[in-house]
């Protein structure tokens, strides 16, 4: 209930984004394979940026 106005930091919402691309790529696979690949490689940059933003906390 005290998290109920907790705002989400960057990489938790980086992290939302990135499960949301992940699965509409996985439900594309299916039917739009180069539509898919698309959400998939922008579903990488944003691990990266997630990756970085990590790497730039732990220095």
């Amino acid at each position: 209930m005290f998290g109920l106005f907790k705002k989400k930091s960057k990489v938790e919402k980086l992290q939302e984004k990135y499960e949301k691309l992940l699965e509409q790529s996985f439900r594309l696979s299916k039917t739009n394979r180069t539509e898919s690949d698309r959400l998939q490689l922008e579903a990488d940059n944003i691990l990266k940026e997630i990756d970085a933003i990590n790497e730039a906390q732990n220095a």
